[in-house]
């Protein structure tokens, strides 16, 4: 008989060194050996290079540094612990003993347009991770009507391109946390399957285990196939705004807000309580202990002041006035915010209580007219004033004197 030889090294078969066959090729064993570390442990290589050596807490937090404004310590402890994550998932074994680094999951709390999911979307957009984003609001406890917890890691398996590898070294971001807490603090004996039960849903995709998720989404039954997701090394960020919570910080702090003969306290004062909350406080406001337990770094995010919005609107690189000002470019006009507009922009986001998330629908209000316009306004600069964000004055449309030829 004929000896097997490899199509590929042309090596003849040893025992050491077995040859499969299949239609008119051949493979040894070490040809495969060679081919798996091509073409899996150099992705891997790649990885770690990327985590070992591009960056560090201090690059990221200049990362994120270029698109939100403020919230300094919010932005040094979230990249602390997007690093210490990505440390965890490639670095553990150069250091060798019996421990093992757990994960630490991440709660944001912080009033609405202050950039919880800003800085997640930032970083998984810089190392190049795929990121899911959910809404709390609309989960349900697996068997009721609405959306599974399962179906937010398929959106995380979708957003990496069906590449489970990948998925499972994600980022998920559940929005809106506080908004599933239990409306008291005992349990209750009927069935909460927008509250606790989404809780009770959650811990388990959280904690870290193999979970069943399909490829579509959308309600499970028996005759779907499932695929293996293991979330032991899934970064999961919630973040909420925890509206009242502040109130349950100075209640334990013995600063009680209500009776005859106190003041009620400056709302800079009671903002600056909620940097002193304590796990058992969420407890009181209505997440389960168990849930506070797996979200092991939490980090407050401050109210944004009219300073801060004025630079969100002019100085990160994906600013609004620069969003803005490219579309009167585009045909032809320049498009100028005085800086009293700018204030004003500003000052009314801060009335509609929604932080930075509301000062695009102002700016879409603003210019409005002149954007109808704007095909006719080529040559033209529309200057805002802040009577036009005040008092809905028309802008001032100024002829530009044409461009000097270059000789």
């Amino acid at each position: 008989m004929k000896p097997k030889v490899c199509s590929f090294c042309r090596t003849v078969e040893t025992d050491e060194n077995p040859i499969l066959s299949g239609d008119g090729v051949t493979i040894c064993k070490n040809c495969v050996v060679g081919a798996y570390r091509i073409m899996i442990d150099s992705d891997q290589a790649k990885i770690k290079s990327l985590d070992l050596s591009a960056f560090s807490p201090r690059s990221l937090k200049e990362i994120l540094d270029q698109y939100v404004i403020g919230q300094e310590d919010a932005k040094k402890t979230f990249a602390i612990a997007v690093y210490n994550h990505y440390k965890r998932i490639f670095r553990q074994h150069e250091v060798e003993d019996d421990s093992e680094i757990a994960k630490s999951n991440v709660l944001l709390i912080g009033p609405t347009g202050s950039g919880k999911t800003l800085m997640a979307q930032t970083l998984a957009r810089y190392l190049d991770v795929p990121i899911a984003i959910a809404d709390a609001t609309s989960l349900t406890e697996a068997g009721y009507v609405g959306e599974d917890a399962e179906n937010i890691l398929t959106r995380l398996l979708q957003n990496a391109g069906g590449d489970m590898q990948k998925a499972q070294q994600g980022i998920v971001f559940i929005d809106e946390i506080d908004k599933i807490a239990r409306l008291g603090e005992n349990r209750s004996i009927t069935r909460d399957v927008s509250g606790e039960g989404v809780q009770q849903a959650l811990l388990k995709i959280i904690e870290g285990s193999q979970v069943n998720v399909t490829s579509r989404g959308g309600r499970k039954h028996p005759q779907q196939d499932f695929l293996q997701m293991d979330t032991t090394n899934i970064l999961f960020i919630a973040g909420g705004a925890f509206d009242g919570l502040e109130e349950i910080v100075a209640r334990r702090k013995g600063k009680n807000i209500l009776g005859f003969n106190q003041n009620k306290r400056g709302a800079k004062e009671m903002q600056s309580l909620i940097h002193e909350l304590e796990p058992d406080d969420l407890v009181h406001y209505g997440l389960i202990p168990e849930l506070i337990g797996r979200l092991h770094v939490i980090s407050t995010l401050r109210e944004l002041e009219v300073s801060d919005l004025v630079h969100i609107l002019t100085t990160p690189k994906n600013a609004l006035l620069r969003q803005f000002q490219k579309l009167f470019a585009l045909d032809g006009a320049k498009l100028t915010f005085e800086n009293d507009a700018l204030t004003a922009v500003a000052e009314q986001a801060i009335k509609r209580k929604t932080g930075a998330r509301g000062l695009r629908s102002i700016l879409e209000k603003v210019t409005q007219e002149s954007m109808y316009e704007l095909p006719e306004l080529s040559g033209y600069e529309v200057v805002v004033s802040a009577d036009s964000v005040n008092k809905h004055e028309k802008p001032l449309y100024i002829k530009m004197a044409p461009a000097k030829k270059s000789a």
